[in-house]
């Protein structure tokens, strides 16, 4: 069911795939000096239709759930919506009514239920075995790989069964009375989890390496950080400018960057400990290491935005530059599957 959490601020999320998410979090409204400014979308290749033939239909809209996925460290699917004289768009673009919001964009997003268009998704409610899902990262919208289907996707889980009953309760704007899907979840085994515990130093920065956790579809890289970030030997990150906080890419045995699936900035100086749980896309097959590579942006100290961020002129959205840390790079073994 759509969040009506007046705390519950409803953000879009720009994708790097020229998609958008939004931000679900866990009834908190996500601090406004976060910018999440990348994202990759699920890929479709890698998700597995737990059921592909669950379809529901009301008063003229039907809702099919699919590409029903989990690996321990991601839970996703996907609703295709059909119907006659729908919306464009499938997200719902519409926001709970606060009489205390002040931002002008997102009080013409607080249209009255009775007043909304009909045919839009709203956020959907996902039960584990009857219970609230408990998920620090989430994130739900457009799917980039289909015309009108949404997907949704749920990270750093929690302690959930390996098999496991899922409900989703789904509303439609226009519609009273929200959708129910419910469908068995299996984990995919095929994991491997590496705890190297180990620690890459430069001046007075170093992080450690807690967990890298490999499946067919997902990476998932768990890791401390502490001190202040290095100023590379970069001449665009020093008297006007500095580095960003550290961020991290991951390099397979075959040269291939995984792909992150979200990356957060925050609008404010580098604080001096981190605590990263993130998820990549999928490493090449059967690899014998991965290459941590450590990163910043260059970033305006007078507001703490990352120089070169935006619209480029080939309409493309643009990240800025990264600057690698070639001292911080930690080669990790993957022992064989």
């Amino acid at each position: 069911m759509q969040q009506t959490n007046s705390k519950s601020t409803f953000l879009k999320r720009v994708l790097l795939t020229t998609s958008a998410f939004a931000i679900l979090g866990l009834g908190a409204a996500m601090p406004k000096f976060i910018s999440p400014i990348a994202a990759a979308a699920t890929d479709a290749k890698s998700a597995q239709a737990a059921s592909s033939n669950l379809s529901l239909t009301q008063d003229g809209v039907t809702l099919k759930l699919g590409d029903v996925f989990y690996d321990g460290t991601r839970l996703s699917f996907s609703i295709e919506r059909e119907g006659k004289n729908l919306p464009e768009g499938v997200t719902s673009p519409y926001m709970p009514i606060n009489p205390k919001e002040t931002n002008e964009k997102f009080k013409k997003r607080m249209v009255p239920e009775k007043d909304q268009k009909k045919g839009y998704i709203k956020t959907p409610e996902v039960l584990v075995d009857g219970n609230k899902l408990k998920s620090i990262h989430s994130m739900f919208g457009d799917k980039v790989s289909q015309k009108n289907a949404v997907e949704a996707e749920y990270n750093q889980l929690g302690a959930l069964p390996d098999e496991f009953e899922m409900t989703i309760q789904v509303g439609v704007t226009g519609i009273s009375k929200p959708f129910e899907f419910k469908v068995p979840v299996k984990k995919d085994g095929n994991m491997v989890s590496i705890k190297p515990n180990k620690t890459q130093k430069s001046g007075k920065f170093s992080y450690t390496v807690k967990h890298l956790d490999i499946t067919s579809h997902t990476t998932r890289l768990v890791l401390d950080s502490e001190g202040q970030v290095p100023v590379p030997a970069s001449a665009k990150q020093t008297g006007k400018y500095a580095p960003s906080m550290m961020y991290y890419d991951i390099v397979d045995d075959q040269g291939k960057t995984l792909q992150q699936r979200r990356v957060g900035f925050s609008n404010s100086k580098p604080k001096t400990k981190y605590h990263i749980d993130e998820l990549y896309g999928a490493v090449g097959s059967k690899p014998q290491y991965v290459t941590i590579k450590p990163y910043t942006f260059t970033v305006d100290p007078s507001n703490w935005s990352i120089v070169g961020q935006g619209k480029g002129a080939d309409g493309k959205f643009k990240n800025g530059n990264k600057t690698y840390i070639k001292e911080l790079e930690m080669k990790i073994p993957v022992p064989a599957q």
